[in-house]
């Protein structure tokens, strides 16, 4: 097969229970995509912002930190200082001292928590009142970890597409 398979098309993943599989195949999925298309992202593109639309490197943050914190919601946990810092520094373009390397690595191991929560969680516990933010926002465990995988694709779709556009705009 010259195209390799989607990871939902490659089926049930183990130790996942078949209402978090889709969770999960996404999570997968979004990591297989950012890996593809950062590789030789050129680290003076990282914090472009074509048309004053959000960087390459605010994507990369963000994926890796609002999945660090609605997983955390997930668990019933408030937010540490050190997520409250992550939050605070994803508007802020021109981080000094991040290489693509090291967003790209940092969300490849969000998903690797992300993915071990996953299997720890119990069917029962799905539908599951959890409070989210300082406000107490009512969602559930399934409605916020689903959340977390339809705003990754969202946000890998958007990285795609600025990729794109600023690879693009430093070859004319």
């Amino acid at each position: 097969m010259a195209q390799q398979l989607e990871v939902w098309q490659r089926g049930p993943l183990p130790e996942i229970i078949p209402m978090l599989q889709p969770v999960a195949h996404a999570l997968l999925q979004a990591r297989e995509e950012i890996n593809e298309y950062m590789v030789g992202f050129p680290i003076e593109l990282l914090w472009q912002r074509p048309a004053g639309m959000a960087s390459t490197g605010f994507h990369l943050q963000h994926l890796s930190g609002v999945l660090d914190r609605v997983f955390t919601y997930a668990r019933a946990e408030g937010l540490s200082e050190f997520q409250f810092a992550q939050l605070a520094e994803e508007g802020k373009d021109s981080a000094a001292g991040y290489t693509v390397a090291d967003l790209v690595n940092r969300f490849n191991k969000q998903v690797d928590f992300a993915l071990a929560q996953i299997k720890s969680t119990d069917a029962s516990t799905l539908p599951d009142y959890r409070g989210v933010g300082r406000a107490g926002l009512p969602s559930t465990v399934i409605g916020l970890l689903f959340h977390a995988a339809e705003h990754t694709m969202r946000h890998v779709g958007q990285l795609m597409v600025t990729v794109a556009v600023v690879k693009n705009s430093k070859e004319v």
